[in-house]
This record gives structure tokens, sequence and C-alpha cells, in this order.
């Protein structure tokens, strides 16, 4: 190059490339550009239609070696055209020379013309030298003087946008960016093979950048705060560069939505951390776990204040730490009541979630097995409530907290997105108060939906009508006539009207009831605003709220009243709620009715023991003046009267001491719902009376004379035959419910204690009743529960664990019970012995060892012959510590007593 040329020596910087001899420079000191074509060559012409050979191949080789890149250039000479085209050399920063090196790879050609112009004696020399060079490619047969190829077939449109996301979904793809439209959308080069390229505008994932101005239906569209500088940062890095596409997805408009990634990282991410783009809910489900990712950027720019978030201020809600508090009830699927460690109360909605709306046809069905499930999941669990935002009051709703609620590891909404039993909210761009985990929360509902769970399903759910049966006295009867068969009915709380009345629900019985605490005097509480309470009334009602609504109980039926109320013991984690009522001096023990009563001890122990300590309605508590007019009940709750109850944590002195009662027993059954056992006596007049009459009950049911079978439902309570599925013999039966839908009846056999749904066919008359009935031999399976053993009914994993455990030490096994303490209908509390020690030859206390192996423990709240017995208690509570030192069992993430 002669000295006359570096006097003109320039620098630029390559924008992109038209052709493979034509670039558009830029400034480096301002934003002006410039045509600068490579002298006295020519290249093939890249055209949308009827591309030539070699076309793309000659610009990408120009491409590659210039575009971003800072160049030096000297102008040779100009032609006079519209845009006044500058043609010339240029000096790469490595020191190559263009157009030599692109003459030299055959990507161009000399022009037929070169020689007609008034060449200077350097661009003669330059000349002779590119023909030189040019003669040599030809020879090698390089770039276009190639015997075959280069032509591509590049289309502008994708034929079919479905099938080529089915194709190539979740696949890099190889691309080039050909223009940048805004900051979040793009023309990309597709090579989906060396000889096919698509060009197909894409949309970028997970962001939405601002819009530029533009002209819709005549009218002038503004652009959007920094909607240049978003698209200028995208130009400038992504513009004619190689990058990699994934594909993800359509948009609405069948636009490809694809990650553009170059070599330093996903642009979406750049754009994000600089302010200039917001993440998009839209997409995340396509994204997946890389959305994470965009949210932690937009986050970055929130916190530095850059770009669109200049201003931005996290709100306090976002800032509150984490609460741990316990759910009270749940008050819609979406929406519960939480109690704090302080004791305050209050109401909080799951952030970002929806329960099934009770108008819509598909999802309202849903709504009652929908807010089962929340209850089951929740109520009386401690959780983690951690605070996303505030919503200001509307639609009639009050000012609301919404947030996240973790019950151990896992996220509450996510269970029930997952489950199919809420939605996830569409929320606006500007709504901040939004779950942290809205991402997830999309993912979870899209597979909810792809899998048809819950209100996705195509089908309805069963409908669960509860009959009311304390809305007449003579429902109420017929009803009460059938549960005083049973005991401890498992039932749930649905309301709690005052601290002794309750509404409960009973699943299996499809039974709604009204259901009052006998043996006790509670104080009403005030039923509406202008209803003043009696003294201490408000407090029970309120611990009878906290304690009871909504929790899984258990509920012994004694009698009805006038209203069609229910009277009877209810039973909250294995406690007699009446006792909890005593003990806190908010109730009075109904002397007459408890008399009558299995658990008058407790009952009268429970009250002694507020009185001694001057609780509630015994704050003013005389000794004296009780004995003076010789009544035990303050006036304030001497006119309300309920009827049983159970439990206390001390016994009167004056407790007779219950003497030893050894029994050799046989257990038959173990119930793997609450491990309570049913046992036959072992002894040489009863073994041999029952293996008679069941030996005469086999004869006579094997017998055609005795073949027919129950074609109706059979009456509830009564005693029949009925076939055991497992080994198909006959056995005396009592019927306990009947399934008319499915003709089948839920039967239990009464000398060995087990139940299972049996069809009507296999359900027949007893036989002759002075032969087979209870008054010939009395049912054989006996009643008994562990004593100083509380199984874990509430978690199905360690029940199965402690019922397996018991099978294996004691169904099927002589051994030897200890009645500490037989109730009123029949059922004992005993110990257990093992005489074989499990096959060691050493006699070994089941009961201990139940809590010795972290498969129970001891109630929190014993009863008062539990207490009596000190020296017993002591040691399977030495054995419970023992399970916890080596976290067995139930102790396996510490001690689950701990508030």
């Amino acid at each position: 190059m002669s000295d006359s040329n570096k006097r003109h020596l320039l620098h630029a910087k390559v924008k992109s490339v038209l052709s493979g001899d034509t670039l558009v420079l830029t400034s480096l000191e301002s934003s002006q550009e410039r045509l600068f074509s490579l002298a006295f060559v020519s290249a093939p012409k890249l055209q949308r239609d009827n591309e030539e050979a070699f076309a793309f191949q000659s610009r990408d080789f120009l491409r590659r070696a210039t575009v971003g890149k800072v160049i030096q250039f000297v102008v040779l000479y100009t032609i006079p055209t519209g845009n006044k085209r500058e043609y010339g050399t240029v000096t790469l920063q490595s020191g190559e020379e263009l157009p030599d090196a692109c003459i030299a790879e055959g990507w161009v050609k000399l022009r037929e013309d070169s020689r007609r112009k008034d060449l200077s004696e350097a661009s003669e020399s330059l000349l002779n030298h590119l023909e030189h060079l040019q003669s040599q490619a030809k020879a090698d047969g390089k770039g276009l003087w190639a015997a075959q190829g280069g032509l591509i077939e590049n289309s502008h449109e994708i034929s079919d946008p479905k099938a080529f996301v089915q194709k190539f979904n979740g696949k890099d793809m190889d691309a080039i960016v050909e223009r940048v439209l805004t900051g979040d959308r793009m023309i990309l080069r597709l090579l989906v093979s060396p000889s096919k390229h698509i060009q197909t505008i894409v949309t970028v994932a997970g962001i939405r950048a601002p819009k530029r101005a533009n002209t819709a239906e005549g009218k002038e569209q503004p652009a959007e705060p920094l909607a240049n500088e978003s698209h200028q940062f995208v130009e400038t890095r992504l513009l004619q560069r190689s990058v990699k596409a994934k594909i993800l997805g359509l948009t609405p408009q069948n636009q490809l939505i694809c990650i553009v990634k170059h070599p330093n990282g996903s642009i979406a991410d750049f754009l994000l951390k600089e302010g200039l783009a917001q993440c998009t809910d839209f997409h995340s489900t396509l994204m997946g776990a890389e959305m994470k990712t965009l949210r932690q950027a937009e986050q970055h720019a929130k916190d530095n204040q850059s770009g669109l978030f200049k201003g931005h201020v996290e709100s306090k809600a976002s800032r509150a730490s984490d609460v741990d508090a316990t759910v009270s009830r749940i008050v819609r699927v979406d929406t519960i009541s939480i109690r704090t460690k302080s004791g305050g109360e209050k109401t909080v909605q799951l952030s970002s979630i929806r329960g099934p709306k009770p108008k819509d046809d598909k999802q309202g069905p849903h709504e009652q097995d929908a807010k089962e499930f929340l209850r089951k999941k929740l109520i009386g669990k401690h959780i983690r409530v951690s605070t996303d935002g505030i919503k200001p009051p509307s639609e009639g709703f009050p000012e609301r907290e919404v947030a996240t609620v973790f019950a151990g590891n896992n996220n509450v909404a996510l269970i029930l997105v997952d489950a199919g039993y809420a939605s996830v909210i569409r929320h606006r761009k500007d709504d901040t108060d939004r779950s942290p985990y809205y991402d997830d929360l999309l993912a979870a509902e899209e597979t909810a939906q792809s899998e048809q769970r819950g209100m996705w399903s195509s089908k309805a759910p069963a409908a669960k009508a509860y009959q009311d049966y304390s809305d007449s006295l003579q429902k109420a009867k017929v009803q009460s006539s059938v549960l005083q068969r049973q005991k401890r009915v498992p039932a749930v709380v649905d309301y709690v009207k005052s601290g002794s009345r309750f509404t409960v629900l009973i699943p299996r019985e499809n039974a709604k009831l009204t259901f009052v605490l006998s043996c006790i005097r509670c104080p009403r509480s005030a039923r509406n605003p202008n209803e003043k309470a009696e003294p201490f009334g408000q407090e029970a009602h309120d611990l009878a709220n906290r304690r009871c609504l909504q929790r899984d109980v258990e509920i012994d039926v004694e009698s009805t009243d006038k209203q069609g109320g229910f009277i009877g013991t209810l039973y909250i984690n294995r406690e007699n709620f009446a006792k909890v009522l005593l003990e806190e001096g908010y109730a009075t023990v109904h002397a007459y009715s408890a008399e009558q009563s299995s658990h008058a001890t407790e009952l009268f122990a429970a009250e002694q023991k507020a009185k001694d300590a001057r609780k509630g309605v015994w704050h003013d508590y005389d000794p004296a003046a009780e004995e003076a007019d010789g009544t035990g009940a303050p006036d304030s709750v001497q006119s309300t009267t309920n009827g049983t109850v159970n439990d206390s944590s001390s016994i009167p002195a004056s407790a007779a001491p219950v003497k030893k009662d050894y029994r050799d027993i046989v257990v038959t059954h173990i119930d793997p719902a609450t491990c309570a056992l049913k046992f036959q006596h072992i002894s040489p007049t009863a073994s041999h009376a029952l293996s008679t009459l069941m030996s005469a009950f086999r004869t006579f049911h094997l017998s055609p004379s005795s073949s027919s079978s129950s074609a109706t439902a059979p009456k509830t309570g009564e005693i029949l035959a009925a076939k055991f599925s497992e080994d198909g013999e006959w056995y005396r039966a009592r019927i306990r419910r009947n399934d008319r839908d499915g003709k089948t009846s839920d039967v239990l056999f009464i000398d060995y204690g087990n139940s299972e749904m049996v069809p009507w066919k296999a359900i027949r008359p007893l036989g002759p009743a002075e032969k087979f009935g209870t008054g010939k031999l009395k049912a054989q399976a006996i009643d008994a529960q562990l004593s100083f053993c509380q199984f874990p009914a509430g978690n199905k994993e360690y029940m199965d664990d402690a019922v397996a455990f018991l099978r294996e030490v004691l169904e099927g096994k002589q051994v030897v019970g200890s009645v500490d303490f037989a109730e009123k209908d029949g059922m004992l509390w005993m110990t257990v012995f093992d005489p074989d020690g499990r096959g060691q030859g050493q006699e070994v206390n089941v009961n201990e060892e139940v809590v010795g192996e972290g498969l129970a423990m001891v109630p929190r709240k014993l009863k008062g012959w539990e207490v009596g017995k000190g020296e017993v208690l002591k040691r399977v509570r030495e054995r419970e510590e023992e399970a916890k030192g080596e976290r067995r069992g139930m102790w396996e993430y510490g001690d689950l007593t701990e508030d």
C-alpha cells in the first residue's frame, strides 16, 4: 500500500455484512453508518427468492471474519450511485487483508470491468496480486470455483410450525441473527442442515422487552420507555452473530419461542440484569427450571434499580421474616386461619392460587373434596408462613395477607395445584404480590391438567350429601340406636356451637348431627351480638374452637336430648374433651349423670384439679363454703347441663386399687386404623365350646337346605352368618352398616374381631338361635387396648409400622394379658406379656417394647388409673426416652411433642 493511501487510513466497526463483498460500517465516535464494498471484486447475491449459488457461503466467510470487530480501511474509489458507494481494502486486527483473503479462498471473483478504471500504480499492483490469487483458487477448485454444490434451499416461512416444534422441541439449533426487531424479537436464519435454511421471526423466551415506535391502523404508536436502549443492547451483541436457538414452543401467532444463546450465555439473562426487559409468565411452563435463572436476573435489576426498575422499592411484606404458626381453620381451599405462637389469630390467603370456583360447572363439584384434602393435610399442624404481600380490600373481601405456606418442607400451594385442587392466578405484570415459586406452580398446573387430576378430570366426583339426623327427634333416635352399638366412631367437628355443643360429621355413615358433651355443665356463650354470654362461656367456646374445630375426633353416643341432639363423649387426640373443659375450669361435673358413667373417677378428679388451681369458674372457690351449702358447682354454671365424660391427670385417694387380673389370651385381630386388639380367652372350657360350635356351624351351612342368601339389605345390628373371603368359611357376624348401591354390608366377625365388606349373596340367616346364637355362646372376640400407649393415628407410615410390629409379636399367638382397667362398655386396658420373648425364651412386656421401638408414645394426658401405676409408668417413660435418644420410629426427626 502506497504512502498516499496511508494518509487516508480510516477506522470503523463492522455492524453487518450484506454479501460476500459488502460491509455496513459504524463510526467509532458516533452511530453514523456507511456502506463499504471490497474493491475490484464481486460476490454472489443473497436474494429472498432464487438465492445465487455460494451466496450464503461467500457472505458467511466475510461475516465470520469481520462482524463486531474494529477494522482499518482505505477508500480507493467511489461510484456515484444513489448511496455513493465506496470501494476499497480492509485490514483486520490480525493483519489479514481483504479482499485478498476472500479471493484466495474463492468466495469472490474479480469484476470483469476492473481494468477499465484509471488505476494508480498501487491499485495496478493490487489488481495483479488479486488476479494471481484468483488463478490459484480456480486451479484448486475453491469456493465459487468448485465443480458442484453451493445451492442452499432458503425458506422464509415454516409450512407447519406445530410439526416443526414437535420435531425440534428442546434441541439447540445453529442459527444466525439476521435482524433485531425489538429487544425480545428477531429474525433468525435457522441452519436446519448444510443445504437447508429457514429464516423466521422468533420471540425470546421468558422475557418481554419494551415496544419500539410503530404505526398500527394508521396511527403512530410511541415507543415505550427504554425500547430503543433495549433494541440497541441486543443488536450490538447479536446482529449477524452465530447463536444457538433452543426451540421451546409457539406464540399464538405461530412464531417460534426460543432461548437465544451466544457463547457468553442467554441474551435474556443479560437484558434482565440491565433492567431492559421484564420476565413474562406466559413462557414459564415452556422454560421449566431455566425460568428461575431469569427471575434471579430480574431481581438483580430490581435490587440495583436498573433500567425499567429505576426507583423500584421492595414491599415491606416481601422483606418480612417467616412466621411459625398452627393451622386453626380451613376457611376456603385457598385461605386458612392460623394461630401464631403469641396466641394471635389471622387469616392468610395462599399466594398465586385459587380454589375450585363454586359457580363453575366443572370446578364447583370438586370444592368439597379439595377442602377436605387440605383439612387432612393442615388442620392442627405446625406450618411456616412466608408473607408475599398484602391485598387491599376488594369485592367485599377485607384486606388480606397473601403468603407461601410450608408444612414441613412442602409448599402447600404446590401440593394443591399438583393434586388438581387449585388453579394458578394469572397476575398482571405490575402485580408483585405473588408466590416466589410461581413458575413451579404453573408447571404443576400444566401437569395436573394433562393428567386430568382433581378438578381437571373429565369425570365429576361422586356427590356426597350428609343426612342431618338432628333435624327431628325421630330421626335422631333411630340413628342413635345404630351409633350406640359402635364405640369410638370416627368423626369430624364441622362447627363449634358452644364449649360443649358441636356439629359433627360421620363420613362413613354420611351422617351429620348435633353432638352434646355428657356429664358436664358448661357456661353458655353469646349466640349473637345482642346476647350476653355467661361468665367463662366465651372462654369455653374459644377453647373448643381451638382444640376441636375441623379436627378428626372420635365419639361415643349414649343417648339423645329432646331437640334431637346426640349426647355422649368426644375424644380429641385420644383425650376426652369434657375432661379438658373441667381441668381448665370452663365446666362443672353434673354429678348424677357422671355417677352413671364409666368416666366418673376421671371427671371428678379433673374438676377437683381446677378447684385446687382456682381456675375459670372456680376462681373464687372456697372449700368451706362448698361444704356448708352442699353443692359443688358455682352459681354461674348451675343452669346448663349436658350429659358423660373421660380422663384426668390425677386420681383421688379414695379410688379403690385394682387387683391383678392375669389372663391367657390369643390375639385374633389388630385394627390397622387404631391398633386396638381383639382377643379370645384361652381355657379348656372356652376353647372347646368355640370349636364345638364352629364345627356344627360349618356343617349346618354346608348343607343345601341352608343355602338361601339374603336378597335384600340385612338389618343393621343383626347377627347373621357371613362367608369370610379369605377361606370361604361361614362365621357368626354382626351387620354394622349397608351399602345399598353396591349390595354389600360391613360385617364384624364377632368371634374373631375382624371385619370386611361382604356381598349380600354371602350373607344368610344365622340358623337355629338355640344352637348358634349368642345365648348359646356369647361373642368370643373381646375389645382391648394397650395401656400407656398412644399410637400415631395421624401418620399412616408410622401407624403401618406399629401395626406390622404388633402383628409380628401378637397376632395368632398365645400370650398373657394383665387387665389394668375395665371400661363400662367392656373394653379392657391391658399390659400384654409374651412369655417366649419373640423367640428369645425370655418374657417381654409388649407395651414397653412398642414404646421403646418408637411406634407409640406415652399419652401426654394420662387417665387416673394410669397415673396410679407409678412404677410401671416410670419404666414405660424410660423406654420412651430411650426411643427418642436413638431416633427410633416416630422420633426419627426429633421430639414431635415439642411446640
